[in-house]
């Protein structure tokens, strides 16, 4: 079943099958995961890595997310450790990506890994792309369905407008729940957060019981969201503003401005989760509106705001 996209598709059976034909020929589909959505290649096929990277117009150096439906399936890769196996079993799946050493006998393309040594893995939660690795011998490399530098797509029309119909199947996993990417953290020696997402330091460093480093902002790229430029609806993006300045469109948390033109809310009632989810979405309405610029207003630095002002910090790069 299709709906008015016609490369858009609804899962089924039919689907699965169809997807699982089309990634062993090496080819690229766009994906729903719990964070945002993703294009999906064989991550063990140069062919299929090579075609992410000219899609997305994404630098060389910038490894991808390879996803796996399980521990057991990582370990054929990857060398694990006890604090990857602890906040495993703590979250996964789930929104989190583990930077690990990989093995030498790992099958992994080494331009998904950029040439490097490590691998950032993490395990979906969404239940159709988990049933389809459930039905590969190969995990899926997989960096979010849009083109380097560009906002992420929560939904599936989002990936049509960045792509079109050069991807054969995007399937539609309806609105990302999450709605922003996964939070990353380098477990190749002491713990540190790459990038920030919804499981925040705080809560990592609860469950781990010791203190996790800051990365030095000039340290070597070991994953995506490390880049200073990153998250752009390709219009300028102004930060901490106090006041409107009556032409562009301003973002902000609460409801004060409620039905106001001009004034996009995040979250009505404060609420920093469903802040960050609606984020990618509301800056897409914004472009497409026809806006020149986005104001934002202050955003809390606490628990998932933290999240959000990594990607507004890095989306105001313009």
């Amino acid at each position: 079943m299709k709906n008015s996209y016609s490369n858009i598709f609804t899962f089924n059976k039919k689907i699965l099958s169809k997807t699982i034909k089309s990634l062993k020929n090496g080819d690229v589909i766009g994906l729903p995961t719990e964070t945002v959505y993703g294009l999906g290649g064989n991550a063990y096929s140069k062919k299929a890595v090579r075609k992410i990277f000219k899609l997305k117009r994404r630098p060389q150096f910038n490894p991808l997310i390879i996803h796996y439906h399980n521990i057991k399936d990582a370990q054929k890769d990857v060398v694990t450790n006890k604090y990857f196996e602890k906040l495993y079993k703590l979250f996964c799946p789930g929104p989190i990506t583990f930077v690990l050493k990989r093995k030498s006998t790992s099958k992994i393309s080494r331009y998904a890994c950029a040439n490097l040594k490590t691998v950032a893995i993490r395990f979906p939660k969404n239940k159709t792309t988990r049933a389809i690795l459930k039905k590969t011998d190969f995990p899926l490399a997989m960096p979010s369905a849009n083109k380097s530098s560009n906002v992420s797509p929560v939904y599936s029309k989002d990936v049509f407008d960045e792509f079109s119909t050069k991807l054969k199947i995007i399937i539609n996993g309806g609105k990302c729940k999450v709605g922003i990417e996964s939070t990353v953290i380098d477990l190749t020696s002491h713990p540190k957060i790459l990038r920030p997402g919804i499981i925040d330091k705080k809560v990592i460093e609860n469950s781990l019981k010791i203190k996790i480093l800051a990365h030095k902002k000039k340290s070597k790229i070991l994953s995506p969201g490390m880049m200073k430029k990153h998250y752009s609806p390709g219009i300028p993006v102004v930060l901490n503003q106090k006041k409107h300045d009556g032409k562009s469109a301003y973002i902000y948390i609460g409801n004060k401005h409620k039905n106001k033109r001009d004034f996009f809310s995040l979250s009505e009632k404060h609420n920093l989760f469903l802040a960050a989810s609606n984020l990618y979405k509301i800056f897409r309405i914004i472009k497409k509106k026809g806006y020149k610029k986005i104001q934002i207003s202050k955003i809390p630095n606490y628990g998932a705001g933290i999240a959000i002002n990594d990607r507004i910090s890095r989306a105001s790069k313009f």
